[in-house]
C-alpha cells in the first residue's frame, strides 16, 4: 500500500469483491478503489500505469464471476455522487458512468425525453450498458449516444463525439478507457405517457426474470433473430444444475447461485449450457 500511501481512506487492500456483484460470488482483489473526485481517479490510474498494475472497473456487478480464489491488480469502483449525476437540458441526457441504468430511464422518462424506456427493468450501470451496447426489444442505448467522456490509461479526460465513436463497442477501443460520463440526446415525448409505458414494460419484464431475492445473473446474448433463453429451454436446459448453480425456471436465460454455489461451478454450467446448445442447434452462444 506505500505506492498509494495519500489514498488511505480512498483505496484498500484484499478486499473480497462478492459483495459487489449480483451472484455474491468470489474471492478478493488486490487494491479495491473508491477515488471521490475525478482528479483521484486520474491520480490512481496514471499510478496503476507507472506501477504496471492491472486496473478493471467494475459497475454495479450484474454480469460479473469473479473467481473464487479472487484476482491480481485493481478494481476501481465510481459509486461516489460525483460520478452518478444525471442531468437534462433539453432533448439531451447526461449521466455520471455510475448512475444506475435504470435510475438514467426513469429521469429521461420523467423530463418528456423517450427512447431508451425498453432498457427499463436492466439491471447494471449506463457505463456498463455503454461498454455492452444494451438493448432490449431492438433499442439498443447505442443509437442514442452523441458523447462520451472517458479518462485513458494515463489519467487524461477527454471527450469523443458521435463521429468519433464506433457503435460496435464489441471491438472498439472504449474498452481501453474508463467511461466518466455519456450524452444522449432522446426525442420529446409526453411525460405522463412515458410513465405509462414504463410501467406497462416494467410489469412484463418482472415476470420474466429470476425472483428478486435470488443471487443470479443473465448469461448469454441473444444471437441475431432468436433469444438464448428460448434455445436454452428447448434443449431442455431449464433446471439443470451443477453444484450450486441451477439454469432458472423462470428464464433458461439466467443462472441462479444457490447458498454452496461457487463461481466454479456458473463457469462450468455455462460451458454445458454452450456445448448442449451448439450440439443441438448449430448455434454458438456467447456470454
Amino acid at each position: 500500500m506505500e505506492r498509494f500511501k495519500e489514498f488511505k481512506n480512498e483505496i484498500r487492500a484484499n478486499v473480497p469483491l462478492a459483495m459487489h456483484t449480483w451472484f455474491q460470488l468470489g474471492g478478493p482483489v488486490q487494491f479495491f478503489a473508491e477515488p471521490k473526485t475525478e482528479e483521484e481517479l486520474s491520480t490512481i490510474l496514471k499510478r496503476c500505469m507507472e506501477e504496471t498494475i492491472p486496473v478493471r472497473i467494475l459497475g454495479a456487478g450484474s454480469n460479473i464471476i469473479i473467481p473464487d480464489d479472487g484476482i491480481p491488480g485493481m478494481v476501481i469502483s465510481l459509486v461516489d455522487a460525483c460520478f452518478c449525476g444525471i442531468q437534462i437540458r433539453g432533448h439531451s441526457v447526461t449521466a455520471g458512468a455510475g448512475a444506475k441504468l435504470g435510475r438514467v430511464v426513469t429521469a429521461s422518462a420523467h423530463g418528456g425525453l423517450a427512447g431508451i424506456e425498453n432498457l427499463v427493468g436492466l439491471p447494471g450501470t449506463i457505463g456498463g450498458a455503454i461498454l455492452g451496447n444494451v438493448s432490449s426489444s431492438g433499442d439498443s442505448i447505442g443509437q442514442w449516444i452523441t458523447g462520451i467522456r472517458v479518462a485513458n490509461e494515463k489519467g487524461e479526460v477527454f471527450c469523443l463525439n458521435r463521429s468519433e465513436l464506433s457503435l460496435n463497442f464489441e471491438e472498439n477501443f472504449l474498452r481501453d478507457m474508463v467511461i466518466l460520463d455519456v450524452t444522449l440526446t432522446l426525442e420529446e415525448d409526453d411525460p405522463l405517457e412515458l410513465a405509462k409505458r414504463l410501467q406497462k414494460i416494467w410489469i412484463i419484464k418482472k415476470t420474466m426474470f429470476p425472483l428478486g431475492h435470488q443471487c443470479s445473473g443473465c448469461i448469454f446474448r441473444n444471437p441475431r433473430g432468436v433469444l438464448a433463453g428460448e434455445l436454452i429451454e428447448n434443449a431442455g436446459l431449464k433446471g439443470t444444475r451443477i453444484g450450486g448453480a441451477i439454469v432458472s425456471d423462470r428464464n433458461a436465460n439466467f443462472i441462479v447461485a444457490e447458498p454452496e454455489c461457487t463461481s466454479s461451478d456458473i463457469l462450468r454450467l455455462i460451458e454445458l449450457v454452450k456445448n448442449q446448445v451448439l450440439d443441438r442447434t448449430d448455434i454458438e452462444l456467447e456470454t
